[in-house]
């Protein structure tokens, strides 16, 4: 029996189309599900590291999204801020997908960014 997967289910696969973002609220905190121009899923903060902006407004180009406020951009795989004014990276989450399933755990930041204070 395969181990069941952690986290939060978001969303299904098809819900993404390619180079849209998705806003997801876990435990009230914004989480942006991303599928990048190759059709890979990501999962990262919402929040515009720079201001409080929401990522998903924004457009969505390689493994590449920019927030649309100012221009900053943030690499999908890794949360770095590639354009200024931003210059903190936004948190990356676990992210399992099962079958058509896509699970985040919020709790898990694979960037080294902080993690979330749930409160």
């Amino acid at each position: 029996m395969a181990d069941a997967p952690k986290g939060e289910l978001v969303c299904n696969v098809n819900d993404i189309e390619v180079r849209q973002a998705l806003r997801i609220l876990i435990d009230d905190y914004p989480v942006a599900v991303v599928k990048d121009s190759e059709g890979a899923i990501h999962a990262l903060g919402d929040t515009c590291s720079h201001a409080d902006i929401s990522l998903t407004e924004g457009d969505v180009e390689g493994c590449v999204i920019e927030c649309w406020g100012h221009g900053s951009q943030f690499d999908l795989r890794s949360g770095a801020p590639l354009q200024l004014p931003a210059y903190e990276p936004v948190p990356v989450f676990a992210l399992e997908i099962h079958g058509d399933e896509v699970y985040v755990d919020i709790t898990t930041v694979t960037n080294g960014a902080a993690v979330p204070d749930l409160g």
